[in-house]
């Protein structure tokens, strides 16, 4: 299980985006598509992991713009008017100034504000990561499912070749007068019934290929061509303990660390709620220049500056109770960040413990269909070649070629929800990244 167990997304934003030509392309590529180069093509496109991006450098320019508080803050004006009186105006007065500040003490508070607002920008980093990994895990599984209903699909022509073989054999044996008429009526039964699944199945893939190219932002009548996978995968080797994978998902898994990150969030808002009534000390010094004309008085160039240096302490004494209930409410936001830290921990047990044993079942369930595919296909060689030396009937054969139909559709089932089912392990765990690798690693 390592070896395909290992993170998706360490996400640069360069691979989410892509390049301009795929953001841009109207159709889809003519070549034939492996599982990556869909997600490459859907990571470039959608416009849900775009929304979510945005999201993300939002939060980091909120972050940036905290770091301003670490610094001098500095304003500059100037000024122009004119004095009315005696009825009469006065000359132009002309001034400017520059002043800054700059915090000197504040307890801590600016320091728990800057430490919650990175564990913020954690958090939405984390949720990020969390909607990749969900939009690709949804494309895998559209992506396999279409493999699928390629495998039916071929599946039926294979059914219908055989129906159509039964019925021509049928109507041989009736005009050599070796069967009755029934055995023809019946072999058309199941020849006509084959054409009509195998329209069905054509139709239920031209559906889900239009939920796959939905995903990829592709209009839905276009052609998407996309490789088979192997299925030599699933020996025990690649068994972990569920603990093992529980403690690869508290280091991995997005949502689990976007609880954790914001619970320390939320800690850091409480702790800078209650500094917001302790003392602040700050230093200032501004710098002016008036040019105020006075009607008969000299104004020396040096008596236009002035300027002024000073520490200032503050601290609030009394805002309504507002500090009080903020306290209080930060306090409480504190408490639901824990509990939603280890709700997320519940869940992601049992994420990975239902995840675990699905794909553990599939294993298991692709061993069996495969045994099954084995026998359905040699029993219906064998009473096909029965019924042509008259040595079975026409019902028998039919019994056999709706086994091996049967055998068939579960092993493509199987075969694929293999894949999905040990994907959504990786899924469970935060490590969907070598899922794939694994996978590209195989097809080799």
């Amino acid at each position: 299980m390592k070896k395909w167990l290992v993170v998706f997304m360490t996400i640069m934003p360069t691979f989410v985006f892509g390049d301009d030509d795929c953001a841009t392309m109207r159709h889809i590529p003519q070549s034939e598509q492996s599982l990556q180069d869909v997600i490459k093509l859907g990571l470039c496109r959608n416009p849900q992991t775009a929304a979510a991006y945005a999201s993300l450098q939002s939060q980091r320019f909120n972050k940036n713009a905290a770091y301003s508080n670490y610094l001098p803050s500095i304003s500059a004006g100037i000024s122009a008017g004119k004095n009315y009186k005696n009825e009469q105006w006065d000359d132009w007065n002309y001034g400017a100034s520059i002043s800054a500040s700059y915090l000197i003490f504040d307890f801590g508070k600016r320091t728990s504000d800057m430490a919650s607002t990175l564990a913020t920008y954690r958090a939405a980093g984390f949720d990020f990561k969390d909607s990749v990994q969900n939009y690709v895990y949804g494309l895998v599984g559209s992506y396999y499912e279409l493999l699928k209903a390629n495998a039916d699909v071929v599946a039926a022509e294979k059914a219908l070749s055989v129906a159509q073989t039964a019925y021509n054999t049928a109507n041989k044996k009736f005009n050599a007068g070796v069967v009755a008429k029934a055995d023809v009526y019946k072999a058309e039964t199941t020849l006509a019934s084959s054409n009509l699944s195998l329209e069905k199945l054509k139709n239920n893939r031209e559906i889900i290929k239009a939920g796959l190219l939905n995903k990829l932002s592709f209009p839905a009548d276009e052609e998407i061509k996309i490789k088979d996978m192997s299925s030599t995968f699933g020996t025990d080797a690649e068994s972990e303990s569920i603990e093992e994978l529980i403690e690869i998902a508290k280091k991995k898994r997005p949502d689990l660390l976007k609880a954790t990150a914001q619970k320390d969030a939320a800690w850091h808002k409480r702790n800078s709620a209650f500094l917001k009534n302790l003392p602040s000390i700050s230093a200032s010094a501004s710098v002016s220049w008036n040019d105020e004309k006075l009607p008969g008085v000299f104004q020396p160039e040096s008596e236009k500056i002035g300027g002024s240096i000073g520490i200032r302490a503050s601290m609030p004494l009394f805002a309504g109770f507002a500090n009080m209930y903020g306290i209080r409410a930060a306090e409480s936001d504190y408490e639901r960040a824990k509990f939603n830290e280890q709700n997320a921990q519940n869940n992601a047990q049992l994420d990975i413990f239902s995840a675990y044993q699905n794909y553990k079942t599939a294993r298991n369930v692709l061993s069996q269909t495969e045994i099954l595919l084995k026998s359905a296909t040699e029993s219906e060689r064998v009473v096909s070649g029965m019924y042509k030396v008259g040595r079975a009937t026409m019902l028998d054969w039919q019994t056999a070629q709706s086994e091996l139909v049967n055998a068939q559709r579960q092993n493509n089932s199987a075969k694929y929800d293999l894949f999905v089912k040990r994907a959504a392990v990786a899924l469970a765990i935060g490590e969907i990244k070598s899922e794939i690798e694994g996978i590209k690693d195989e097809e080799k």
